[in-house]
């Protein structure tokens, strides 16, 4: 922060505008001639006291990203996700399964549908941490499969991992449609109430 911002700040800080007024206040007393020949020192005084009596600065209440903010983000990271899948080698089977969670994502993910922080919560996980670590996960460990035959295949994790991450999706969507049913529910009822 350099001088001349320093010195604005302190121009237009609370404690300076109170003491501003409080010595203007000290030099009309002094025209009136009550101060006397003391009147520097009352206007100084009334100055310090104005200065001292007003309330402190405040920072300023700091910015945390909204619903829609944070779902522009979480786009924007799911983009980056999808770029990174299609260049991972999967099974057949896994790339279907992988296909059907892409698409339920991008569905929950479009504008005016999720808002509640533990669906965000849920969505920000998956995209940013669980499916990236369960595919990276999975090709490190089909290489190394190939000096272990006979070990579990590391499809079937990746394949419940998917499956599992599908689940947690799946009940947010159903949320949505219940909470959209109950909404739809309730304006037909105050629209048929209206007309009574």
């Amino acid at each position: 922060m350099g001088t001349s911002s320093r010195l604005l700040g302190f121009v237009e800080s609370r404690k300076n505008l109170t003491g501003s007024v409080c010595g203007l206040a000290g030099v009309g007393i002094s025209l009136t001639g009550a101060a006397g020949g003391l009147w520097p020192l009352v206007v100084v005084g009334l100055y310090a006291a104005g200065a001292l009596v007003a309330p402190p600065e405040r920072p300023d209440t700091p910015h945390f990203p909204d619903a829609g903010e944070q779902l522009d983000a979480l786009r924007d990271d799911f983009a980056t996700l999808r770029a990174y899948l299609a260049d991972v080698e999967l099974p057949p089977d896994t790339r279907e399964r992988l296909t059907a969670f892409d698409a339920l994502v991008e569905a929950l993910l479009e504008p005016g549908w999720v808002s509640d922080p533990d669906h965000l919560h849920v969505l920000a996980r998956a995209v940013r941490q669980d499916v990236p670590e369960a595919v990276d996960t999975f090709v490190r460990t089909r290489w190394w499969s190939r000096f272990t035959p006979g070990a579990e295949p590391p499809e079937s994790h990746l394949d419940r991992q998917l499956a599992a991450l599908h689940e947690e999706m799946t009940a947010i969507a159903a949320s949505l449609r219940d909470a959209e049913a109950i909404r739809q529910e309730v304006h037909t009822r105050y629209v048929e109430e209206r007309g009574q």
